[in-house]
């Protein structure tokens, strides 16, 4: 896997004013809060390291180990409230557990030693508030204020709006919402934020306000740290604020955390991206496609496989045209997610090619290689047998609808087959991981792969 394993806004806007737009980055290394963690021996976690910034996701399925990352920050920052426990020693181990964090404004807490026996060292620590996802139906707040410390007053903020008796469990979580907005604006600074899926038991249009609401805290001098299922809580424009988190059963919590896109990209991979196509970095496997005719199109073509694209886990991404494929793919490769590419080759009727789209299809050759790529020749509407290009994707779509399991074009049969080829070995590299974790395989399938 590429990367290293281990819209920031105007703090003067309010971030519903920002409309989701992206101005700038939170600084890659932290002023305030934590700079590197590194964990080994901890739960479902032998030996992982990452380096959040001021505001840092932790993306990932269910059961991979997010949660376990975030409850060791809390093992050495805040022991008094977490104290290490026999179920933290993971199975199979020798018990001994170790924990290093590096603060931002230097020095190093450190946990080392057995749930029975084991010392905690370091210089002050920051003040940390932590929001479990098994409470947010009810008391959102962690049980107990960080080590006994005098109280921040961000601290005091969500107590006292949490503390309000609420009738459901969308309005205790639009209560942390209350709590931040207070937050930000008195400018208030110095804490450390963990979150467990902020997303919960919200609509997606407050699940974007969260997200910029969470940017502006960062902003103001304290530090963010979530794990999250939602694209609404992923800026594929600030790759280096991701860490994706997958768990294995011979290597058991594994994190990767990319490197930040090429400064000449950031505003292309701000504009292209939404919530849909961030979708792909959840995804078991991906299919890159140039529009809107292959993404409506393409299930077709699984389902009269015997698959289904949601139940295997497979994501299809418009990229809005060929030129942005390479940009696409060059994301998927530095996140680690498998992916094949479908694009048109564009030849002419007299079977040459204009410059420009021969020198794009070398480049998405160049950036994706031969394996994953699968070329329409010389274009979708040929494969699939389609006559002009008017209306396009309503007649795909009402075509392919209705065709014969059959008359599938062949090179999207293989497409389907390769797609599917992929999520199902990854699959099998977490198939030791509890199902709540993804699909797994369907052996009932007619095309069931052995």
């Amino acid at each position: 896997m590429h990367g290293r394993c281990c819209a920031c806004m105007n703090p003067g806007a309010r971030p519903d004013q920002a409309a989701g737009v992206d101005v700038g980055p939170v600084t890659a290394a932290p002023r305030f809060g934590i700079a590197r963690v590194e964990v080994r021996g901890f739960r479902s976690v032998r030996a992982v390291s990452f380096a959040p910034g001021q505001l840092c996701a932790l993306v990932g399925e269910a059961n991979a180990g997010k949660s376990n990352l975030l409850a060791a920050i809390r093992a050495v920052l805040d022991p008094a409230a977490a104290p290490l426990s026999p179920a933290d020693a993971p199975e199979g181990g020798d018990g001994e557990v170790a924990i290093r964090v590096t603060l931002a404004g230097g020095g190093v807490a450190a946990l080392a030693g057995t749930p029975g026996r084991h010392a905690v060292t370091g210089p002050a620590l920051p003040p940390v508030l932590f929001l479990p996802a098994d409470a947010r139906a009810g008391a959102v707040l962690a049980d107990r204020s960080p080590q006994g410390q005098e109280v921040p007053p961000a601290v005091e903020i969500f107590r006292s709006a949490l503390a309000h008796d609420r009738r459901t469990s969308t309005e205790q979580a639009l209560s942390v919402i209350d709590a931040l907005e207070s937050c930000c604006a008195r400018g208030l600074s110095g804490l450390l934020l963990l979150i467990e899926e902020p997303e919960l038991y919200l609509r997606p249009q407050a699940q974007r306000y969260l997200y910029r609401l969470l940017r502006e805290f960062a902003l103001a001098g304290n530090q963010v740290v979530y794990s999250t299922h939602s694209p609404a809580f992923l800026n594929v424009a600030r790759l280096d604020e991701l860490v994706f988190v997958e768990r294995r059963p011979q290597t058991g919590t594994r994190a990767l955390q990319p490197e930040p896109v090429s400064a000449d990209e950031d505003f292309r991979v701000m504009t292209e991206f939404d919530a849909a196509r961030s979708e792909l970095f959840l995804a078991r496997a991906v299919v890159l496609v140039e529009g809107l005719t292959e993404k409506l199109v393409l299930p077709f073509v699984f389902s009269a496989l015997g698959y289904d694209v949601d139940r295997e886990a497979i994501s299809i991404i418009e990229c809005g045209g060929k030129p942005n494929i390479p940009l696409f793919a060059r994301i998927c490769r530095a996140t680690g997610v498998p992916f094949v590419v479908v694009h048109d080759s564009d030849r002419k009727a007299s079977g040459g090619f204009a410059a420009a789209e021969r020198a794009l299809n070398a480049l998405i050759a160049d950036t994706v290689g031969g394996e994953g790529m699968i070329v329409l020749d010389p274009d979708f509407e040929a494969v699939a047998g389609l006559v002009g290009h008017s209306r396009k994707p309503e007649r795909a779509w009402r075509e392919f609808a209705s065709r014969p399991s059959a008359d599938m074009p062949e090179p999207l049969v293989r497409v389907a087959e390769r797609a599917i080829s992929l999520s199902r070995a990854e699959t099998m590299k977490r198939s030791a991981v509890p199902r709540s974790q993804g699909f797994l395989p369907n052996a009932s399938s007619p095309r069931a792969l052995q």
